[in-house]
């Protein structure tokens, strides 16, 4: 069966057109501001699901060790310049839909504005849950389909999708919205439990944006978070799950597992700092190399074999 397509920013200038001095301070604010009521205080291994070029990173300042895992190489190859090598961050390229890691590993994930690129979205939060500890903690940020701007240009008939349909829609290729009611339906059937739901991003308005001091609407949405708890009408919502009780926790010295068959890889001497090798499967012998600090999961060039 063929894999869902991926969405990849390989090469692209995501960070420099989309967030630094794009005016989007706004949105990065009120993100962090969710994240920290959201995370717990202190961990030890987290892994952040399309960190991208680390934009997120300084957040996770309560846990031990940080996971940075996307798809894109050229992205971490940022973060891994802006953040340095271990023994803090590790820098994985791998796709959410075969995470290499060994079951049971983690005790916090995040994944923040990554979902809606996922076309099937069990898939994502079944590898999630493989990896998750039990009763670990997990994070996620999902595109609202019911959010108040949806809504109205719904009702005037400028929007064929309804955004009362539970159904996810995918409005431009691999990018999707998702209807609260349906998402925790998916944790829940997944084995999280879905808990504490904040609603973020209420005054995503270029105009306010640009006449109202961004200390006022990062304060406003500060107090409008918690509203999440009885309506969800903005344009992203953050949702913190537990993982069911039971299942595996990882084998002691084990961290890494072949993508293609779960195997646990030989772990490097250095995990943290690791130098330019091949890590191969016992199993199936496929070789995942790691190059220039990064551990490469993905579809690998031919020169890095």
């Amino acid at each position: 069966m063929a894999r869902p397509a991926i969405c990849d920013y390989e090469n692209s200038d995501y960070r420099t057109r989309f967030w630094e001095d794009q005016g989007r301070e706004y949105e990065d604010a009120v993100e962090r501001v969710a994240i920290r009521r959201l995370l717990p205080s202190t961990g030890e291994l987290l892994m952040d699901i399309g960190a991208g070029y680390g934009r997120l990173a300084d957040v996770y300042s309560g846990h031990r060790h940080v996971v940075l895992l996307d798809y894109s190489r050229s992205q971490l190859a940022y973060a891994r310049s802006r953040w340095g090598d271990g023994p803090r961050f590790l820098y994985v390229a791998g796709d959410f839909y075969r995470l290499p890691f060994v079951a049971g590993l983690f005790d916090t994930i995040t994944q923040i504005r990554v979902i809606h690129h996922a076309a099937d979205v069990p898939a994502v939060l079944a590898q999630i849950r493989r990896v998750l500890r039990p009763v670990g903690t997990f994070v996620l940020e999902f595109a609202n389909k019911q959010n108040l701007k949806a809504i109205g240009r719904y009702l005037l008939g400028r929007q064929t999708w309804s955004p009362f349909d539970r159904r996810p829609v995918e409005f431009v290729e691999l990018n999707f919205d998702f209807h609260p009611a349906w998402m925790r339906q998916q944790l829940a059937e997944s084995s999280f439990c879905p808990g504490r739901t904040l609603t973020v991003s209420h005054l995503r308005i270029p105009l306010l944006k640009r006449l109202v001091p961004i200390r006022w609407l990062v304060a406003f949405d500060r107090w409008a978070q918690p509203t999440g708890r009885w309506w969800q009408l903005s344009p992203s919502v953050f949702v913190r799950s537990r993982a069911t009780a039971g299942g595996p926790t990882a084998p002691e010295g084990a961290f890494f597992a072949c993508p293609d068959c779960q195997t646990p890889l030989p772990t490097p001497a250095d995990l943290w700092a690791p130098a330019d090798q091949d890590l191969v499967c016992p199993s199936c012998r496929c070789t995942w190399p790691v190059r220039d600090g990064i551990y490469l999961f993905k579809d690998v060039d031919p020169a890095d074999r």
